[in-house]
């Protein structure tokens, strides 16, 4: 489903990313893990467009992403969860999903599985996003990007600063929306039990390099601790 190739990117005379190749399969979640600092998030903004790479390819769907602008991967199929979650603190929690609803003109409101998914959300509705605690706040950034119907959600560090209770109710819905939906998830993170709990495929990524690749039920836990331990 989602394909990248070789993929260079740079900031400058920095190189942030170096020949990064992997696949994402159909109704898969992909986790790619890593300390601060090492090319998660640009990898992530790389593949929504949100940053121009130096060199290499990403397709989706057989289609070459590569020089798209970011409406245009969002209209193909590609949602986003950004880093810090990035919602609209003075609107509603009804108004921040409705904002992007707005690409589907002939919607017919705010589907239901989105509040079987996050049913905190639906208490919530008339509540300002700025007065969520961080858990929620992520809750309905991941439920804005699902009312995009996307076939591929990208999701950058979703546990950042949240309780470990409310990371164990994410990884419950990212499980249920993979069964629901059938999406395709690609999920950077730090915390490696969460990535456990959603991923059928790990990548460690280190000094902008894939560097270490295994299935969840092939995982040496010890081993990838190695790579996140400061």
């Amino acid at each position: 489903m989602l394909t990248v190739e070789k993929l260079n990117q740079h900031y400058g005379s920095s190189q942030t990313l170096r020949d990064v190749s992997f696949t994402a399969p159909l109704g898969a979640c992909t986790a790619v893990l890593g300390r601060n600092g090492v090319g998660k998030t640009t990898l992530l903004r790389c593949l929504m467009g949100l940053v121009p790479v130096t060199s290499g390819s990403i397709s989706f769907d057989g289609v070459e992403l590569t020089g798209l602008p970011p409406f245009a991967r969002a209209r193909l199929g590609l949602g986003y969860v950004p880093q810090g979650r990035e919602i609209f603190p003075r609107l509603t929690v009804e108004e921040n999903i409705i904002m992007a609803l707005a690409m589907h003109k002939d919607h017919d409101g705010i589907p239901d599985d989105i509040f079987q998914m996050f049913p905190v959300l639906k208490q919530m509705l008339r509540r300002r996003g700025g007065d969520l605690s961080g858990g929620q706040q992520q809750q309905l950034a991941i439920a804005r990007a699902l009312v995009t119907d996307p076939k591929v959600l990208l999701l950058d560090e979703p546990t950042e600063g949240i309780q470990p209770s409310i990371i164990k109710d994410i990884a419950k819905a990212l499980n249920e929306i993979r069964k629901m939906r059938g999406i395709t998830i690609v999920v950077s993170e730090q915390v490696l039990s969460f990535a456990m709990d959603v991923a059928d495929r790990l990548f460690v990524i280190e000094g902008g390099r894939l560097v270490h690749e295994t299935p969840r039920d092939k995982t040496d836990i010890a081993h990838i601790k190695t790579y996140l331990s400061v």
